[in-house]
Protein backbone atom coordinates (compact mmCIF):
# COMPACT_ATOMS: atom_id res chain seq x y z
CA UNK A 1 0.00 0.00 0.00
CA UNK A 2 1.36 3.31 -1.24
CA UNK A 3 0.07 6.88 -0.76
CA UNK A 4 -0.32 8.95 -3.62
CA UNK A 5 -0.89 12.81 -4.40
CA UNK A 6 -3.15 14.54 -7.27
CA UNK A 7 -2.48 17.75 -7.90
CA UNK A 8 -6.21 18.87 -9.98
CA UNK A 9 -7.35 21.45 -11.99
CA UNK A 10 -10.84 21.89 -12.93
CA UNK A 11 -13.58 23.99 -14.41
CA UNK A 12 -16.75 23.72 -11.83
CA UNK A 13 -19.03 24.91 -14.09
CA UNK A 14 -20.38 21.52 -15.23
CA UNK A 15 -20.17 20.18 -11.86
CA UNK A 16 -22.32 20.16 -8.42
CA UNK A 17 -18.73 21.44 -6.47
CA UNK A 18 -16.15 18.50 -5.50
CA UNK A 19 -17.86 16.24 -2.81
CA UNK A 20 -19.27 13.19 -4.08
CA UNK A 21 -22.69 12.97 -4.00
CA UNK A 22 -25.55 10.27 -5.21
CA UNK A 23 -27.39 11.52 -7.29
CA UNK A 24 -24.90 14.36 -9.15
CA UNK A 25 -21.89 14.90 -11.07
CA UNK A 26 -19.07 15.68 -8.97
CA UNK A 27 -15.18 16.34 -9.15
CA UNK A 28 -14.24 13.98 -6.67
CA UNK A 29 -16.84 11.07 -7.96
CA UNK A 30 -15.60 11.48 -11.58
CA UNK A 31 -11.84 11.13 -10.19
CA UNK A 32 -12.92 8.32 -7.94
CA UNK A 33 -14.37 6.37 -11.04
CA UNK A 34 -11.71 6.97 -13.39
CA UNK A 35 -9.10 5.46 -10.07
CA UNK A 36 -11.21 2.11 -10.29
CA UNK A 37 -11.44 2.02 -13.88
CA UNK A 38 -7.58 2.30 -13.11
CA UNK A 39 -7.04 -0.40 -9.86
CA UNK A 40 -10.65 -2.54 -10.44
CA UNK A 41 -11.00 -1.50 -7.00
CA UNK A 42 -13.04 1.31 -4.71
CA UNK A 43 -10.60 4.20 -4.28
CA UNK A 44 -11.35 7.14 -1.52
CA UNK A 45 -9.93 10.53 -2.21
CA UNK A 46 -9.45 12.84 0.03
CA UNK A 47 -8.57 16.13 -0.79
CA UNK A 48 -7.38 19.31 1.12
CA UNK A 49 -11.24 20.62 1.11
CA UNK A 50 -13.78 21.01 -1.12
CA UNK A 51 -15.28 23.18 -3.47
CA UNK A 52 -19.26 24.75 -4.48
CA UNK A 53 -21.01 24.11 -7.89
CA UNK A 54 -19.34 26.43 -10.40
CA UNK A 55 -16.57 27.40 -8.00
CA UNK A 56 -12.97 26.33 -10.03
CA UNK A 57 -9.02 25.24 -9.23
CA UNK A 58 -5.71 25.46 -10.39
CA UNK A 59 -4.17 23.21 -8.15
CA UNK A 60 -6.68 21.44 -5.70
CA UNK A 61 -4.73 18.43 -3.80
CA UNK A 62 -6.23 15.12 -2.73
CA UNK A 63 -4.49 11.64 -2.02
CA UNK A 64 -5.61 8.35 -2.20
CA UNK A 65 -4.06 4.86 -1.40
CA UNK A 66 -3.15 2.12 -3.70
CA UNK A 67 -1.54 -1.32 -3.46
CA UNK A 68 -1.51 -0.64 -7.86
CA UNK A 69 1.62 -1.35 -9.07
CA UNK A 70 1.28 1.22 -11.50
CA UNK A 71 3.52 4.35 -11.33
CA UNK A 72 2.14 8.34 -10.21
CA UNK A 73 3.19 9.78 -13.53
CA UNK A 74 1.20 6.92 -15.28
CA UNK A 75 -1.86 7.67 -13.29
CA UNK A 76 -1.84 10.89 -14.66
CA UNK A 77 -1.40 9.95 -17.92
CA UNK A 78 -4.27 7.56 -17.76
CA UNK A 79 -6.30 9.58 -15.41
CA UNK A 80 -6.27 12.45 -18.16
CA UNK A 81 -7.09 9.85 -20.81
CA UNK A 82 -10.32 8.74 -19.06
CA UNK A 83 -11.38 12.50 -17.28
CA UNK A 84 -13.51 14.75 -19.09
CA UNK A 85 -11.80 17.89 -20.23
CA UNK A 86 -12.34 19.92 -17.80
CA UNK A 87 -10.41 17.96 -14.73
CA UNK A 88 -6.84 17.58 -15.37
CA UNK A 89 -4.25 16.15 -13.22
CA UNK A 90 -1.20 18.25 -13.23
CA UNK A 91 1.00 16.35 -10.86
CA UNK A 92 1.01 13.41 -9.52
CA UNK A 93 3.91 11.87 -6.98
CA UNK A 94 4.06 9.53 -4.27
CA UNK A 95 3.94 10.99 -0.67
CA UNK A 96 4.74 9.76 3.05
CA UNK A 97 2.05 7.16 3.74
CA UNK A 98 1.10 9.27 7.09
CA UNK A 99 0.61 12.30 4.28
CA UNK A 100 -3.26 13.48 4.42
CA UNK A 101 -3.63 16.24 2.23
CA UNK A 102 -6.64 17.85 4.46
CA UNK A 103 -4.60 17.63 7.88
CA UNK A 104 -1.20 18.51 6.07
CA UNK A 105 -2.35 21.80 4.66
CA UNK A 106 -0.81 24.75 6.37
CA UNK A 107 -2.82 27.27 3.98
CA UNK A 108 -4.79 27.99 0.99
CA UNK A 109 -4.70 30.77 -1.39
CA UNK A 110 -8.07 32.10 -3.56
CA UNK A 111 -8.78 34.01 -6.18
CA UNK A 112 -12.03 36.23 -7.18
CA UNK A 113 -12.01 37.95 -10.48
CA UNK A 114 -14.42 40.97 -11.36
CA UNK A 115 -14.83 42.02 -15.05
CA UNK A 116 -15.62 45.40 -14.92
CA UNK A 117 -16.63 46.74 -18.52
CA UNK A 118 -19.91 46.61 -20.35
CA UNK A 119 -19.94 43.40 -22.28
CA UNK A 120 -18.69 40.50 -20.67
CA UNK A 121 -16.70 38.27 -23.75
CA UNK A 122 -18.48 35.16 -23.86
CA UNK A 123 -14.97 33.36 -22.94
CA UNK A 124 -14.86 34.68 -19.79
CA UNK A 125 -18.58 34.81 -18.73
CA UNK A 126 -18.21 31.27 -16.58
CA UNK A 127 -15.40 32.49 -14.48
CA UNK A 128 -15.76 36.30 -13.68
CA UNK A 129 -18.67 38.21 -11.77
CA UNK A 130 -19.86 41.46 -13.93
CA UNK A 131 -19.21 44.49 -11.82
CA UNK A 132 -20.13 46.96 -14.38
CA UNK A 133 -17.83 49.84 -13.06
CA UNK A 134 -14.86 50.09 -10.98
CA UNK A 135 -15.12 49.64 -7.40
CA UNK A 136 -13.89 52.61 -4.68
CA UNK A 137 -10.04 51.02 -4.10
CA UNK A 138 -9.14 53.28 -1.32
CA UNK A 139 -11.89 51.72 0.39
CA UNK A 140 -11.18 48.16 -0.39
CA UNK A 141 -8.05 48.66 0.13
CA UNK A 142 -8.92 50.17 4.32
CA UNK A 143 -11.20 46.85 4.07
CA UNK A 144 -8.82 44.67 3.03
CA UNK A 145 -6.20 45.78 5.91
CA UNK A 146 -9.18 45.43 8.47
CA UNK A 147 -8.93 41.85 7.32
CA UNK A 148 -5.36 40.93 7.85
CA UNK A 149 -4.20 38.98 10.57
CA UNK A 150 -5.74 36.76 13.08
CA UNK A 151 -9.76 36.54 13.58
CA UNK A 152 -13.33 35.33 13.91
CA UNK A 153 -15.22 35.18 11.37
CA UNK A 154 -18.40 33.84 12.01
CA UNK A 155 -19.67 36.91 10.48
CA UNK A 156 -18.72 35.41 6.95
CA UNK A 157 -18.78 31.61 8.06
CA UNK A 158 -22.10 29.98 6.52
CA UNK A 159 -23.65 26.53 7.95
CA UNK A 160 -21.91 23.26 7.76
CA UNK A 161 -18.48 25.28 7.52
CA UNK A 162 -16.73 22.52 9.76
CA UNK A 163 -17.18 20.23 11.75
CA UNK A 164 -18.10 20.93 14.94
CA UNK A 165 -17.80 17.56 16.69
CA UNK A 166 -13.88 17.98 16.55
CA UNK A 167 -12.86 18.84 20.12
CA UNK A 168 -9.64 21.12 20.48
CA UNK A 169 -10.40 23.16 16.95
CA UNK A 170 -9.95 26.80 16.56
CA UNK A 171 -13.78 27.57 16.01
CA UNK A 172 -14.25 30.40 13.64
CA UNK A 173 -10.81 31.90 13.93
CA UNK A 174 -8.73 31.90 11.06
CA UNK A 175 -5.58 34.10 9.54
CA UNK A 176 -5.35 35.68 6.83
CA UNK A 177 -1.99 36.27 5.87
CA UNK A 178 -2.62 38.14 2.21
CA UNK A 179 -5.58 40.38 0.93
CA UNK A 180 -5.27 42.40 -2.07
CA UNK A 181 -7.77 43.90 -4.98
CA UNK A 182 -5.61 44.52 -8.18
CA UNK A 183 -6.06 45.05 -11.93
CA UNK A 184 -4.66 42.15 -13.68
CA UNK A 185 -5.31 43.32 -17.09
CA UNK A 186 -7.46 45.79 -18.94
CA UNK A 187 -11.11 45.70 -16.85
CA UNK A 188 -10.26 42.62 -14.90
CA UNK A 189 -9.57 43.28 -11.49
CA UNK A 190 -9.07 40.64 -8.80
CA UNK A 191 -9.31 40.07 -5.37
CA UNK A 192 -6.25 37.61 -3.43
CA UNK A 193 -6.69 36.31 -0.29
CA UNK A 194 -3.92 33.58 1.21
CA UNK A 195 -4.48 32.17 4.99
CA UNK A 196 -3.93 29.17 7.22
CA UNK A 197 -7.72 28.16 6.17
CA UNK A 198 -11.35 29.41 5.05
CA UNK A 199 -14.24 28.36 6.35
CA UNK A 200 -17.34 27.55 4.12
CA UNK A 201 -18.03 30.31 1.59
CA UNK A 202 -15.65 32.46 3.78
CA UNK A 203 -14.06 34.09 0.37
CA UNK A 204 -17.44 34.50 -1.17
CA UNK A 205 -19.00 36.49 1.69
CA UNK A 206 -15.99 38.22 1.93
CA UNK A 207 -15.81 39.77 -1.56
CA UNK A 208 -20.06 40.36 -1.11
CA UNK A 209 -19.44 42.76 1.90
CA UNK A 210 -16.45 44.16 -0.17
CA UNK A 211 -18.55 45.07 -2.68
CA UNK A 212 -21.02 46.52 -0.61
CA UNK A 213 -18.15 48.83 0.23
CA UNK A 214 -16.63 49.09 -2.82
CA UNK A 215 -20.10 50.24 -4.32
CA UNK A 216 -20.65 52.59 -1.80
CA UNK A 217 -23.26 51.04 -0.10
CA UNK A 218 -21.22 50.31 3.31
CA UNK A 219 -18.55 52.40 4.18
CA UNK A 220 -15.27 50.34 5.51
CA UNK A 221 -15.73 51.10 9.44
CA UNK A 222 -19.37 49.20 8.50
CA UNK A 223 -16.98 45.79 7.29
CA UNK A 224 -15.11 46.18 10.24
CA UNK A 225 -17.94 46.47 12.74
CA UNK A 226 -19.61 43.29 11.41
CA UNK A 227 -16.33 41.58 11.52
CA UNK A 228 -16.28 42.24 15.68
CA UNK A 229 -20.31 41.12 15.87
CA UNK A 230 -19.62 37.50 15.12
CA UNK A 231 -23.12 37.75 13.29
CA UNK A 232 -23.35 36.39 9.56
CA UNK A 233 -27.18 37.96 9.69
CA UNK A 234 -25.06 41.48 9.76
CA UNK A 235 -22.72 40.83 6.45
CA UNK A 236 -22.72 41.19 2.71
CA UNK A 237 -24.30 38.85 0.84
CA UNK A 238 -22.76 35.65 -1.05
CA UNK A 239 -20.96 36.53 -4.26
CA UNK A 240 -21.64 34.04 -7.02
CA UNK A 241 -19.65 31.19 -7.16
CA UNK A 242 -18.20 31.24 -10.82
CA UNK A 243 -15.98 34.69 -9.54
CA UNK A 244 -13.94 32.10 -7.68
CA UNK A 245 -10.87 29.57 -8.26
CA UNK A 246 -8.75 27.92 -5.80
CA UNK A 247 -5.33 29.08 -6.53
CA UNK A 248 -3.14 27.14 -4.40
CA UNK A 249 -2.70 24.71 -1.53
CA UNK A 250 0.33 24.95 0.74
CA UNK A 251 2.66 22.37 2.65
Amino acid sequence: MHTILLTIAFDGTNFSGWQRQNNAKTIQGEIEAALMRLTLLPTNLHSAGRTDAGVHAVAMTAHFSTESSIQPKKFQQALNRILPGDIRIVDAHQVADTFHARYDAKGKEYHYTLFTGDVVPPEKRLYVLHQKKSLNEKYIQQCLLTLLGTHDFSSFENNGSRDKTITGGKGAVRTIHHASYQRIEDEIYQFNFQGDGFLRNMVRNLVGSLLEVGRGKQNPAWLAKTLELKDRTQAGPTAPAHGLRLYKVFY
